[in-house]
């Protein structure tokens, strides 16, 4: 086999092709026996509030899942790059709130409960529509307005939803009271799922919260009210819009945890904390993921009038969640160079082949105005802009 080898080899005329097949040769042999399929890593503390013990202090990672958390935080911070260049193409209209710098939140939560669960968030939605099962083809068809998107092209950035995940809401702070409102169903049916309400620090003062944080906490409800914290609001700073900027401890009398939401494990093991807490029936929980946006609030937003780019810079250089599980992987052998970049080129192309989709899908039609109003039911007529309109509903 040796001499095979060899003499193929030699066949080879140009130096670098041959040095290039060697190395392929080389990694191509590589098997996955060789990678550890799983490793231990200590991940920071969190801060407790009304609760005696926390999540634990280490986080244990199968190959499979580190894998799996990269490509889904890669395929977020990628389509979200895309949206502010076909935003800026002029492509994308409207309102358009993004993602990246956060993407370990959404993929940390996910990873600590189940598709069974429900969730609930504000208009930052692009990446929960992702994890909870929505493909980039139809998010990116979404933010276009077109038929093939994930809410047929009605709703755009801010209005996705899928299986069990109830939007994207457009109102601050409005789908805190609906998450409660998810919660006492599962509550009702008695079926051992939790809802997950997520909002933002802008929207942490909010009065319809503290009265949804009363009722859950009275009927004991199964629901983890997440705020992700990410500094600015819609550009003010934390300490200029808050008496109090520990967000965990809103609750009051609700049991609090204080996260990094930049490191993927911290707010799994955190997740999975709330949740074993709240399928107890213990009721509520809440907690602050420290994270950061690396957008504007919103494409409106240049989001360098209140902090400076040298800020962003560093918070890219010493704390992206990518990088982080990326430096893991590669330092415990859990992954090769070489396996991150193929997947990194497969989300590329993934990308490029849903804006592809996302200009050239055809917009809805106007017979479809009225339609997808009820989930089940006959159709029927509306009337249209005038009385002589008349448009049909489907579901």
């Amino acid at each position: 086999l040796l001499q095979m080898l060899l003499c193929y080899l030699s066949r080879l005329a140009q130096p670098q092709v041959l040095r290039s097949r060697f190395v392929f040769l080389v990694v191509a042999s590589r098997s996955y026996a060789d990678f550890t399929p799983e490793a231990t890593f200590d991940i920071k503390k969190v801060d407790l509030h009304r609760l005696e013990e926390g999540p634990p202090l280490t986080a244990t990672l199968t190959r499979e899942e580190g894998l799996k958390y990269y490509r889904t935080m890669q395929t977020i911070r990628r389509m979200e790059l895309k949206a502010d260049q076909l935003y800026k193409q002029k492509i994308i209209r409207g309102f358009c709130h993004l993602y990246d710098g956060q993407e370990a939140c959404a993929v940390g939560i996910e990873g600590g409960i189940t598709l069974s669960d429900h969730l609930i968030t504000a208009y930052r939605a692009h990446g929960y529509t992702l994890t909870r099962g929505g493909t980039v083809r139809e998010i990116m068809a979404e933010l276009t307005g077109r038929r093939g998107g994930i809410a047929k092209g009605k709703g755009g950035s801010m209005h996705m939803y899928t299986k069990n995940f109830y939007g994207g809401n457009g109102i601050v702070g409005a789908q805190v009271p609906l998450g409660a409102g998810v919660a006492l169903a599962c509550k009702y049916l008695g079926n051992d799922q939790l809802c997950v309400s997520l909002y933002g620090d802008g929207a942490a003062n909010q009065g319809q919260i503290f009265e949804t944080y009363n009722m859950s906490s009275l009927w004991k409800l199964p629901i983890i009210f997440i705020c992700e914290n990410n500094q600015y609001a819609m550009g003010t700073s934390v300490e200029r819009s808050a008496a109090s900027t520990e967000y965990y401890k809103r609750g009051d009398y609700i049991p609090g945890i204080r996260v990094d939401g930049m490191d993927v494990l911290c707010v799994r093991e955190a997740t999975k904390f709330a949740a074993a807490h709240c399928r107890s029936g213990k009721g509520p929980i809440l907690m602050e993921l420290q994270t950061y946006r690396y957008h504007g609030h919103s494409m409106s937003d240049p989001g360098v009038s209140y902090r400076t780019r040298e800020e962003i810079q560093e918070v890219r250089s010493k704390s992206d969640p990518i990088s982080m599980l990326k430096d893991r992987m590669l330092s415990n052998n859990m992954a090769s160079i070489e396996e991150l970049k193929e997947i990194d080129i497969a989300v590329r192309k993934e990308i490029e082949d849903a804006a592809q989709f996302a200009t050239t899908d055809p917009e809805p039609p106007l017979d479809d105005l009225c339609s997808h109003i009820f989930a089940n039911d006959q159709p029927f007529e509306v009337r249209g802009a005038t009385p002589w309109t008349k448009l049909t509903s489907t579901s």
